[in-house]
C-alpha cells in the first residue's frame, strides 16, 4: 500500500505532526536488540512516520541513546519525550530535560511532557517547561496520564494554558476517554496522544477484529490503529522492533473500514457510557 499520504495532527502553536508515530517503550532494555531497534525506527522515518516517542523513564535513558542512534544526521524527526515526576522541579526538569538532549544527541525536543502527575506543584513544572521554551531547548511542552480534573487544574496555573498534548493509554479495549477526557481535548484542539493503541498485542486475538481484519485484507493490529487514526485530534504511537512491522503499521491508514465495519467494532469493544477513572499501563 504506501499510497495514502500520512494524516498530520495541528498542535496549538501551529506545528504539525504525523497523526501516526513511533513508541519506544521497552527499547534500549537488551543490547542484543539495540541493531534491530534502531533499523526500526529509521525504517518507520523512511515510510514518514516521523514523530518519535520516548521518555527519561524508558531503560533509564537506555530507550532515548537508541532514538539518538536511529536519528544521527536526520532533521527530518519530531522528537517527544517525557520528565520523570520526581524529577519535575523547576530545577530538576531542566536537568532531566539536558540529559534527554545529551543522551539523544540534540539540541532540541519538539514536544515534552511530564510523565505523570507526581507531587512537585503543578505550577513549578509549568514554570520549568516555559523556561525551557524560551532557551529554545525544547518547542512545546504537555502532559501525559492527566485526566479531566488534572487538565482544569493544569489550566489554572500561570501559563497552563499553553499545554501542548495529553498522552494516555486508549485503544479498543480502553474507550474510558471518549466520555469526558477526549471530547474535552477536542474542544480545546488540545492532541490526544494514544499510548500502547494494540493493548501490548492483547487485543489481536478478538474474534471480531479479527474477522473485520481478514475483510478488509489486513492484520487486526492495522485495524486497531485505523480505528484510533480515525479520531480527531488523535495521535497513535505503535511501538515495533520489527521494520517490517514498522511499515505494517504505517499501511493502517491506507484502510478504508465500512460503516457496518465500525458498528461491529463498537459492539465488539463497547464506548463508555459514563465517566471512569484514567486507565494506565
Amino acid at each position: 500500500m504506501q499510497d495514502e499520504t500520512i494524516p498530520t495532527i495541528r498542535f496549538p502553536d501551529g506545528t504539525e505532526a504525523p497523526a501516526l508515530g513511533q513508541g519506544t517503550w521497552n527499547m534500549g532494555e537488551n543490547a542484543a536488540e539495540a541493531k534491530r531497534e534502531v533499523e526500526s525506527l529509521r525504517a518507520g522515518l523512511d515510510l514518514g512516520t516521523t514523530l518519535i516517542d520516548t521518555a527519561e523513564m524508558y531503560a533509564e535513558g537506555g530507550a532515548e541513546q537508541i532514538v539518538g542512534e536511529a536519528i544521527r544526521g536526520r532533521r527530518d524527526v519530531f522528537l517527544v519525550s517525557k520528565v520523570y515526576p520526581w524529577n519535575a522541579s523547576r530545577k530538576g526538569t531542566v536537568e532531566a530535560c539536558e540529559n534527554s538532549l545529551l543522551r539523544m544527541g540534540t539540541d532540541r525536543i519538539d514536544l515534552y511532557l511530564l510523565h505523570w502527575r507526581g507531587n512537585h506543584p503543578l505550577a513549578e513544572t509549568v514554570e520549568a517547561f516555559e523556561a525551557l521554551k524560551a532557551a529554545g531547548k525544547i518547542g512545546a511542552w504537555g502532559v501525559s496520564n492527566f485526566d479531566t480534573d488534572d487538565m482544569e487544574e493544569l489550566l489554572a496555573v500561570p501559563s497552563g494554558a499553553n499545554v501542548a498534548a495529553n498522552q494516555v493509554l486508549y485503544n479498543l479495549a480502553r474507550r474510558g476517554i471518549e466520555f469526558d477526557l477526549l471530547p474535552w481535548c477536542q474542544q480545546r484542539n488540545i492532541p490526544v496522544m494514544a499510548y500502547s493503541p494494540i493493548e501490548q498485542g492483547r487485543i489481536l486475538h478478538n474474534p471480531e477484529l479479527i474477522r473485520i481484519a481478514k475483510a478488509n485484507q489486513a492484520t487486526p493490529a492495522q485495524v486497531a490503529l485505523a480505528f484510533l487514526l480515525e479520531r480527531d485530534g488523535v495521535i497513535v504511537i505503535p511501538k515495533t522492533a520489527n521494520a517490517a512491522r514498522a511499515a505494517e503499521n504505517r499501511d493502517a491508514v491506507s484502510l478504508d473500514i465500512t460503516d457496518e465495519d465500525w458498528a461491529a467494532l463498537d459492539a465488539a469493544f463497547p464506548p463508555p457510557t459514563r465517566k471512569k477513572p484514567l486507565e494506565m499501563l
